[in-house]
């Protein structure tokens, strides 16, 4: 059976063939927002790559500057690892009440994934103030000029991911559980969930093994 159907205007019936033709279901090709988003986390692949192999290239070209292991304060990354872990557990909650038709639930570990990136930030950017009070300005070294690229860049991706769920979180309170506020749960998962595992690589391959001597 077709998908399409033809209408042809009462003052066209003069023009065979001029018809016109409009599809009788939704255009949105099905998965196609999930494709597109997969897509775009790629690029965001390459992006990270670049960074981080720049940083490989200049991550000991120190200046007779300080070095990650004069800088480095393991104990605060520590804490912003886990805080940055453990919202990824909370979006796995929000998910799981979401699927289970449950508004409420879900927006309220929504929120709390929401309030533990902003505790990432700011401590993240408690760090940054820090490094600068030392005198560790981005244009001391080429080490230093990497560092801030690499992680400055990650937590400008966190700080657009909640600005992305807090206006889902209006979303949700306004139409609630639908098709596509489901769509765009899943698609900021996949993002969340990606901020996680370059974060994972940026706490060993830059933290840990900057303060190695």
């Amino acid at each position: 059976m077709s998908n399409t159907t033809a209408i042809q205007h009462p003052g066209a019936a003069s023009a065979p063939g001029k018809l016109q033709f409009f599809l009788k279901q939704e255009h949105h090709p099905q998965n196609g927002t999930s494709l597109g988003f997969w897509i775009y986390l790629m690029s965001d692949c390459l992006i990270f790559a670049a960074l981080f192999a720049t940083y490989a290239v200049l991550g000991r070209s120190y200046a007779a500057g300080p070095s990650g292991a004069d800088l480095f304060n393991l104990n605060l990354i520590a804490v912003s690892t886990a805080v940055l872990l453990l919202s990824s557990i909370t979006y796995g909650f929000c998910v799981i009440e979401a699927q289970r038709k449950r508004l409420r639930p879900a927006m309220i570990w929504l929120g709390i994934t929401g309030l533990l990136g902003l505790t990432f930030l700011g401590l993240e950017i408690y760090e940054f103030a820090h490094l600068i009070h030392l005198g560790a300005v981005p244009q001391r070294s080429a080490f230093l000029s990497a560092f801030y690229t690499l992680v400055g860049t990650h937590g400008l991706h966190v700080a657009f991911g909640v600005i992305w769920l807090v206006t889902l979180l209006f979303q949700l309170r306004k139409y609630g559980l639908t098709s596509e506020n489901h769509r765009r749960l899943m698609c900021l998962s996949m993002f969340w969930h990606f901020l996680d595992l370059i974060w994972i690589a940026v706490f060993s391959f830059v933290y840990l093994l900057g303060t190695l001597p």
